[in-house]
């Protein structure tokens, strides 16, 4: 199957996922999921990243019959402390005031849909460990990034790199929000041809 042949969707607005599925294909269209994103009670947070990456894929194919559908989502957890999007100067200060000297887990999930309608799922987990961060640091590192669209308040392809000590992870793409190696697997699986 070509990729040129194939609608393939991509059930996020983000321009971070975006970008990423860019690298490895050219042509797709993006489509809002329009999901409840609230976490259950008592929900572990690589289970949340992985039931909202499925219920995006699902909704969005719902709405694109015969596209292959890509769903992804991610949950930064301190401890079991889900860490969202700041959304303010305030809060992403907060958020790395906690983070300061600990560890993070990014849990990174997949779900593919095509058009026999079996999803396809992945998770990957990222562990980043930040550096002692001193007030003054996190005030012009939020100054200068304004990363409060961010799971975590930073983002790691730009000044964020500067806070951590170390990233263990699998796929350096899955900090970011689209583990690219996990997904060409998927959309191999889905009869995508890729090179």
């Amino acid at each position: 199957m070509s990729a040129v042949a194939v609608d393939v969707v991509l059930g996020s607005t983000s321009r971070y996922r975006a970008e990423l599925l860019r690298r490895i294909l050219p042509a797709f269209r993006q489509v809002g999921p329009d999901v409840d994103e609230s976490r259950r009670d008592g929900e572990a947070p690589a289970g949340l990243a992985v039931r909202l990456a499925r219920a995006k894929a699902l909704a969005v194919a719902a709405r694109c019959p015969g596209a292959i559908v890509i769903g992804s989502d991610q949950v930064a957890a301190l401890d079991q402390i889900v860490l969202g999007k700041p959304g303010s100067v305030e809060r992403a200060r907060a958020q790395l005031s906690a983070c300061s000297g600990r560890s993070v887990s990014f849990h990174t999930a997949l779900c593919v849909v095509d058009a026999a309608g079996a999803p396809r799922e992945a998770l990957d987990t990222t562990v980043v460990r930040f550096r002692d961060l001193a007030g003054q640091e996190i005030d012009r590192y939020v100054a200068a990034e304004q990363p409060l669209d961010c799971a975590g308040s930073f983002k790691c392809e730009g000044l964020g790199i500067t806070l951590f000590e170390r990233i263990q992870n699998e796929d350096p793409t899955a900090l970011i929000g689209l583990p690219l190696i996990a997904l060409c697997r998927l959309l191999r699986a889905s009869g995508l041809t890729l090179p």
